[in-house]
């Protein structure tokens, strides 16, 4: 009798540890699920039925019992996160006075994304073609929402 209630405590702190720490169908829930019916299965097999049938009703009580207690707000709000977020987003490249046309000068390989310095501010810029080594300057030929697509610049037109 000791190796099924071993078992069921096994397999309850496994099913808990699925259920709160390790989502997903893992190898706790597995493992969970193996030592559950292990459990009942010793006990209808040798042990007789009336035996079998309680151990089976309360690996099952027990069962819900852990999943209330997991599915409550206060388990979540536990182990939820309650810092709170104080960066700021990423200003537009407008309000940064950025531009089609503007030159600048790659800081690292663009492939096809990278940085480059444009207007005095590093910004993530990408290739709008190809690969472009780092410290070839560039020129802005297209801003799409956030993001900045620069080619090589073409030399200076007199």
């Amino acid at each position: 009798m000791g190796l099924i209630v071993t078992l069921i405590i096994i397999g309850i702190v496994l099913f808990l540890a699925e259920l709160l720490l390790i989502p997903g169908i893992g190898i706790a829930g597995v493992l969970a699920l193996v030592s559950l019916v292990g459990a009942n299965f010793i006990a209808f097999f040798y042990h007789p039925r009336p035996t079998g049938v309680i151990v089976l009703i309360i690996t099952i009580l027990i069962c819900f019992v852990c999943v209330g207690y997991a599915l409550r707000a206060k388990t979540w709000k536990r182990l939820s996160l309650n810092h709170e977020i104080e960066s700021k987003a990423i200003p537009l490249p407008l309000d940064l006075g950025i531009h089609i046309g503007m030159r600048g000068k790659t800081l690292g390989r663009l492939i096809p994304a990278g940085k480059a310095r444009l207007g005095g501010h590093d910004v993530e810029v990408y290739a709008f073609q190809g690969v472009i080594d780092p410290g070839m300057e560039v020129e802005v030929v297209q801003i799409e929402d956030l993001r900045i697509f620069v080619a090589p610049a073409l030399a200076e037109q007199v």
